[in-house]
């Protein structure tokens, strides 16, 4: 039996591939630092986890959910993008919750592109993008984000392309894996290129509270509701990497469209996970903090890693990673990438895996503990 063609040049996701090889070294003895996964190892909430506990205990909570995912949840999200982005949505029409917002990528790939559709794909950005356009049938058009240019894409540049097949177009800000954080003026420039060009714009916005002061959300520009469809997720922000909730959010019209290919792909999610996320959008501004002051003590040790190794890197970063461009003498950062996993027991991530735009770069993520890291130095001096 021969898979289908949809599968001819899609591989497996290479961190699936590189925890396995992780895994087989740890067998071995080598027991590994991995600070190359972005997956939290801080806890949700308490109060979250009991809300969990106590609505998995009753007797009701267990059947079927609808579609659009309870009004409870819907009118959470709602009220956190009133608070924290000051944008308003209707939590009737205009949000759509997710089981992850790594699935609601595909689904909207698959509700638009046809054969032979083209979308904007940034480089370096999130392999998933580059992944869920070729199993939809569409063409991938990188736009090459430079250190030069702050990790911005040159719309200008663009414009003079022929972009009559582009559908889409992917971004993500705070940038995963640069951090770069955006500014109002490149929403708004972003918002009337998708106009003048007829694109959807598929903003991916999972980062904006980790180790920043100021969430900023492309539905707060005028004009992006007819344009944008944004992605959210409390994965990184509330510690719920596992729980798998997610969000889209956008106009009416466009999250009728995506819930007609959701619908008939997967039910809704356990009511007792949503109701807990309800309660995890509620919290104030003393968890926000509470997260960061870890991270914010993490990024130090990391900046003194990346230093030990001579790499070069910005401190103005956000995220729940430290993006650093690699020294001279290594031709790639895979190769640095394998020296410190060979010679150290260290993972960290090659900036390639991203785009070709990153290999002079790897990626280190925030999601171990300062002692872990502070091990992980000691190995590489060793």
């Amino acid at each position: 039996m021969k898979v289908a063609k949809r599968l001819d040049g899609i591989g497996e996701y290479y961190f699936s591939q590189k925890l396995r090889e992780i895994e087989e070294l740890n067998r071995h003895g080598k027991q590994v630092i991995n600070l190359g996964i972005g997956s939290p190892d801080l806890p949700p909430h308490p109060d979250v986890i009991a809300l969990l506990q106590e609505e998995s205990a009753k007797t009701n909570t267990h059947a079927y959910q609808s579609y659009k995912g309870s009004s409870v949840l819907r009118s959470a999200i709602s009220t956190w993008y009133q608070k924290w982005y000051d944008v308003t949505l209707d939590p009737v029409s205009e949000i759509l919750p997710l089981i992850g917002s790594k699935e609601g990528i595909m689904h909207i790939c698959m509700t638009y592109l046809d054969k032979g559709d083209s979308v904007l794909v940034p480089d370096p950005g999130y392999p998933t993008y580059r992944s869920a356009v070729k199993l939809a049938g569409g063409k991938c058009i990188d736009y090459t984000l430079k250190e030069s240019n702050d990790y911005f894409p040159d719309l200008e540049r663009l414009s003079k392309k022929d972009l009559t097949k582009v559908k889409l177009m992917f971004v993500n800000y705070p940038h995963m894996p640069t951090g770069q954080l955006p500014t109002v003026e490149l929403f708004e420039r972003l918002v009337a290129f998708a106009q003048k060009h007829d694109i959807l714009i598929v903003h991916d916005n999972p980062y904006s509270f980790i180790l920043n002061d100021k969430p900023m959300s492309m539905l707060s520009i005028p004009g992006s509701m007819d344009c944008v469809l944004e992605l959210n997720s409390l994965s990184k922000s509330h510690n719920m990497a596992g729980w798998r909730v997610g969000m889209l959010c956008g106009s009416g019209t466009r999250i009728d469209e995506v819930l007609r290919f959701k619908s008939n792909m997967d039910s809704g999610m356990f009511l007792p996970v949503q109701l807990a996320a309800a309660k995890a959008m509620s919290l104030g501004e003393e968890w926000k903090e509470q997260v960061n002051a870890v991270y914010h003590k993490r990024r130090e040790k990391v900046f003194e890693l990346l230093k030990l190794l001579r790499c070069r890197y910005s401190k103005s970063q956000v995220g729940l990673f430290v993006w650093a461009r690699i020294p001279a003498n290594y031709s790639d950062g895979y190769e640095l990438s394998d020296e410190i996993l060979n010679r150290s027991g260290v993972f960290i991530t090659p900036g390639g895996i991203f785009g070709n735009a990153g290999n002079k770069y790897v990626r280190v993520s925030l999601c171990a503990t300062e002692e872990r890291i502070a091990e992980a130095m000691e190995r590489i001096r060793e």
